[in-house]
């Protein structure tokens, strides 16, 4: 997570770690910056003006439930290395980036959140064969690994 080109949080896929399919490496990053900011007493109207100067770079398209959380924080852009055919939503599956949505805590109209500039084929190669190294090690954690 980039602010005024300043690196300030970063994350990486811990599912197979936690056993948690929903630890992306988008909701870490999240998630230290919400730890980070409320540990320095920022209230919530500041964590959003934040997130709104802030920047993602990722490996992966956003799945559906990451871009989800993304355009609820209002977060500026998102650039990506390679689509995500089977779960992406910043424009292969759905297109949650040039979607208004409700802030959903609030359920209030007046706060809408959504859309943010979203650019794929960042370091596309570089960005594949990441992805295909974190496959190949498989998931040591899961129910069915071979040893």
């Amino acid at each position: 997570m980039v602010e005024d080109e300043q690196v300030i949080a970063a994350g990486r896929n811990r599912t197979n770690e936690t056993r948690n399919a929903t630890r992306h490496a988008e909701m870490e990053a999240i998630d230290s910056l919400l730890e980070q900011w409320q540990r320095n007493g920022l209230s919530k109207t500041e964590i959003a003006i934040k997130f709104s100067r802030c920047d993602l770079y990722v490996t992966c398209e956003p799945c559906i439930m990451c871009a989800a959380a993304l355009s609820t924080l209002g977060i500026k852009a998102v650039y990506y290395g390679c689509a995500n055919d089977k779960f992406g939503g910043c424009g292969s599956i759905l297109s949650l980036h040039s979607r208004s949505i409700h802030h959903l805590s609030s359920g209030d109209v007046s706060q809408r959140k959504g859309c943010f500039t979203c650019k794929g084929g960042v370091m596309a190669a570089e960005a594949v064969s990441l992805f295909r190294s974190f496959y190949e090690q498989g998931n040591p954690n899961g129910m069915y690994h071979t040893v």
